[in-house]
């Protein structure tokens, strides 16, 4: 029964039955009128009749870019096309760090960045669109290998070898699919304290990629911070700016894309553009399975992937919860459940196809949040064209030759925005009379400390530097850790803060 339709036949009852008057709140702009005297007010309205107090129906503007909308085909191809430069730089930098530091040659890394592009690209497809109800948290999510994996993989590959690696991350795959379940019953152990400090120490730890890009890595170099650089970059941000604050609709969306493009216009008289490499790629391309051999896999391997899949559960659990968020569609249990499962696919197909374990790419959730487009179709077209890239490797090559100030400054933009999405997070997070701001502090000192500092764990064991080495690790493992001691346990600061810690799910299990 509709309230107003309750309300009135209490209302009536209490007449009848009370014939004394009883003092009346002072009706307010938030609550229902009463009055003392029944009246032709109280008589129930037709149900057939339109209410003249309902809201305006939502105009065709204000829905276009909710979460299941399909947008018109050619804005639908510039958003996804969109992504994919946005995500492109950082996704293929994991088969190239680890194809240096493995020391493959360059013909097997351009194998692994096409295998990486292409099982990205099905990842992002089974994110966003799902399958059954197995797959997919169906939310406007782009997948690309994490790098978290790297360091773990790299040290695999020196004592094991190649095909330990892939099939250390075959096992990790499969235990995925077996605990993604459990985990997402247990996301009540990462409230918005913790997935707030994460998302932070995620935007705050690649701020230094987006430097790397716009400067260079090697300070030695010639051309190292170069001034035009700088300016270059500098000029990007301002034309992204600008777009935020003077445009409207579609334009204030694509603003990431029109600075890409017109940066990389204005780049090739400064001679900063080669797409020699482009011209010299096939066509046609695709990375043949198990290419290493028959993978093997050593229980050190395997336990230290492992421990990576649950790293990046955590990862995409609070991009996933960000998202959500945005949206305004909180990922129930069930959702979060099928999104992990997609996670531990990747380790299955990526370990088959000798690509990398993926995660949800923390830049697009930054891109979703500043060009406010929520439609999932939008991620699914930028998986299609991941696919594309990995399928067509003189596409990949082309997008990958975009100059390294263009994508840096696009970068910043969308690492920081990512920062700021963790920061709003936390915006929920009681801090008054609780530990919660001392949580959140040692949290991200302890997630930025290999940041500042990339070798302070040098002198440690292997499997230290491997936790202790990821800003996104780190900071993960320390605020579940101190969320459990002093919000899931007997001690004072549990008990004499009065305050319940925000952890709690509502009814129909969402966030």
């Amino acid at each position: 029964m509709p309230y107003e339709y309750a309300y009135h036949a209490r209302t009536a009852l209490a007449h009848i039955t009370d014939p004394l008057p009883v003092p009346r709140p002072v009706p307010s702009a938030l609550t229902p009128s009463r009055t003392p005297d029944l009246t032709e007010a109280d008589v129930p309205p037709d149900p057939t009749a339109p209410d003249p107090t309902a809201p305006e129906p939502p105009t065709a503007e204000a829905v276009v870019d909710t979460v299941d909308t399909r947008p018109p085909a050619g804005r639908l191809g510039l958003l996804g096309l969109q992504h994919v430069l946005v995500m492109y730089t950082g996704c293929v930098t994991v088969p190239l760090v680890f194809g240096e530091a493995a020391k493959l040659d360059t013909s097997t890394v351009g194998l692994l960045v096409n295998a990486d592009l292409l099982v990205a690209g099905v990842i992002t497809l089974l994110q966003s669109l799902g399958l059954g109800k197995l797959l997919g948290v169906r939310l406007p999510v782009v997948a690309g290998a994490t790098f978290t994996a790297v360091t773990p993989m790299v040290l695999i590959a020196g004592q094991y070898g190649m095909r330990a690696v892939y099939g250390s991350m075959i096992a990790a795959g499969v235990f995925g699919l077996l605990v993604a379940v459990p985990f997402a019953r247990a996301v009540r152990f990462f409230p918005p304290l913790v997935s707030g400090t994460v998302i932070t120490v995620i935007g705050l730890s690649l701020i230094g990629v987006a430097a790397g890009l716009i400067a260079g890595d090697d300070p030695a170099a010639k051309d190292y911070a170069a001034p035009s650089h700088l300016a270059l970059a500098g000029g990007i941000v301002l034309l992204i700016v600008m777009f935020g604050r003077f445009t409207r609709g579609f334009l204030s969306q694509v603003g990431v894309l029109v600075g890409l493009v017109a940066g990389t216009a204005v780049a090739v008289p400064m001679g900063l553009t080669d797409f020699s490499a482009a011209g010299a790629a096939h066509w046609v391309g695709v990375s043949s399975p198990f290419h290493f051999g028959t993978p093997t896999f050593p229980v050190a391997a395997v336990t230290s992937m492992c421990v990576v899949m649950l790293v990046t559960f955590t990862e995409s659990t609070a991009d996933m919860l960000a998202v959500g968020e945005m949206t305004g569609r909180r990922p129930t249990r069930d959702d979060l459940a099928r999104g992990l499962a997609a996670d531990g696919v990747s380790g299955v197909l990526g370990g088959v196809m000798n690509a990398f374990l993926d995660t949800v790419f923390a830049q697009n959730v930054g891109l979703v949040e500043m060009s406010k487009v929520r439609s999932r179709y939008v991620a699914a077209v930028a998986g299609g064209l991941l696919v594309l890239l990995g399928l067509i490797p003189k596409l990949g090559e082309t997008v990958a030759s975009l100059p390294g100030p263009v994508v840096g400054a696009a970068g910043l933009v969308m690492f920081a925005t990512v920062t700021t999405v963790g920061i709003r997070t936390l915006r929920r997070v009681e801090f008054d009379g609780t530990n919660n701001l001392l949580i959140v502090a040692v949290s991200i000192g302890v997630g930025m400390l290999p940041v500042v500092a990339p070798t302070i764990y040098h002198a440690f064991p292997a499997w230290i530097q491997v936790i202790g080495g990821s800003a996104i690790t780190s900071a993960t493992l320390t605020a579940f850790v101190l969320n459990l001691l002093f919000h899931h346990t007997r001690g004072r600061a549990a008990t004499e803060s009065g305050h319940a810690p925000s952890h709690s799910m509502d009814r129909e299990g969402s966030l």
